[in-house]
């Protein structure tokens, strides 16, 4: 059976196997290694015997039947032969209860009793399905500290006996924004820029998809059509950001012959469906604005004023100062430098260390016409940077604002 098919068969199945395996046997260990004891089986068998029509079913029945092996050999089952019966004679579920066991799953490793980096590493391994190996590179850090992670956050879940559910109606509005949180922290991953690595692909495709999977879940939760909608007007411009040197592009430079029009198509898509259910929310508005930027034919024909408007009523829905930058920003370009110098003015201390801030705040000065300044906040953008391929971007954008100022 070649590489290829299988991978294609894990991507579709461990989500939902690992999902209903933990639901079963209430062990997230004993779920992965079975699940994984499945796969392994099915890349010896299915290669000469082919796909089984039902993939889903023959990797379950193989996994439970290799966890009960190891329940009856564990102390700690001892005198708990009914559980082990139970387990035998549980009818395969039907698609829904299925979908039931993956969103328990997904609220379970983003419950709120972990930290922010436990329950990233929990998504991607248990839902997504990446090895550690990989999940640790996107930390930038030794595969063995991820793996102790993992452990700490198991360890967690079992001590504080987080549950894998889905939450009642009161609670899941609460509990959701910590999942579409986790899948955004996913996304921002695959941008983040470590050293010369500046995207990586393969976390913004496991964060589309993690949040098409919710969207298929949860369908009339309007955020989570908003937050696929914001991945994928975003990820569009992903074949633009870098040029062939491997050196940043920044959005105004961008070739938009390049972008994705299906994904922006697909981003139309989503937020349409998002804003049908009229309860709009801060992912709905981040997916509008990134629109306006993927439909304007070119930078100079962006409708700022409709950028500024948008990030005006964001920070109205959820305080921050970064949203107050971004709306500064688009106030410079629909109303003058002045305009957007004057927004910063309040956000300078929240923003200090901020390097975004002083390299929009040196944007500003320069348009502006105040070059010493404009070279100072470059200075300081540039001391904050902690990319490489950032700082030159930086460097290049400082040469061209200062040669170009009034």
């Amino acid at each position: 059976m070649p590489h290829a098919e299988i991978a294609e068969v894990f991507g579709a199945q461990w989500p939902r196997l690992v999902a209903t395996l933990r639901a079963d046997l209430g062990d997230l260990d004993l779920a992965e290694d079975a699940a994984q004891q499945a796969f392994e089986r099915a890349s010896e068998r299915w290669q000469a015997d082919g796909v089984p029509d039902a993939p889903g079913a023959w990797l379950l029945t193989v996994a439970r039947r290799w966890a009960i092996d190891q329940i009856r050999r564990d102390v700690r089952w001892a005198g708990r032969e009914d559980d082990v019966r139970a387990i035998i004679s549980r009818p395969q579920r039907d698609r829904g209860a299925i979908d039931d066991d993956l969103l328990a799953m997904i609220f379970g490793c983003c419950h709120r009793a972990l930290d922010e980096s436990a329950r990233v590493a929990l998504t991607l391994r248990y839902v997504v399905g990446l090895p550690t190996a990989s999940i640790a590179r996107a930390f930038l850090i030794p595969e063995p500290t991820m793996a102790k992670r993992l452990v700490r956050a198991k360890k967690k879940i079992a001590a504080t006996r987080v549950p894998f559910e889905v939450p009642d109606r009161e609670r899941l509005s609460d509990s959701l924004h910590e999942v579409l949180k986790v899948v955004y922290v996913i996304f921002s991953q695959g941008h983040a820029a470590p050293a010369e690595q500046l995207i990586r692909g393969d976390l913004c495709d496991e964060a589309r998809w993690l949040a098409s999977c919710i969207c298929d879940l949860l369908p009339d939760e309007p955020e989570t059509w908003g937050l696929a909608a914001l991945l994928a007007f975003t990820d569009a411009r992903r074949p633009a950001r870098l040029d062939d040197a491997g050196e940043v592009v920044l959005l105004r430079d961008q070739n938009r012959e390049l972008w994705d029009g299906s994904a922006i198509e697909n981003g139309r898509r989503l937020l349409g469906r998002a804003l049908q259910q009229r309860r709009v929310g801060t992912y709905q508005l981040q997916a509008a604005i990134a629109a306006a930027h993927s439909t304007a034919p070119t930078f100079g024909d962006t409708d700022w004023s409709t950028i500024q408007r948008l990030y005006a009523v964001l920070a109205r829905v959820e305080p921050s100062p970064v949203v107050e930058l971004n709306g500064a920003v688009a106030a410079s370009f629909a109303d003058g430098p002045h305009a957007g110098l004057q927004l910063l003015e309040p956000i300078a201390d929240d923003l200090a260390t901020y390097h975004y801030f002083h390299l929009a705040r040196a944007d500003m000065l320069a348009n502006a016409g105040r070059l010493e300044e404009a070279r100072s906040a470059f200075d300081r953008a540039l001391d904050l940077c902690d990319s490489d391929a950032e700082r030159r971007a930086i460097t290049r954008v400082a040469s061209d604002a200062l040669a170009t100022a009034p």
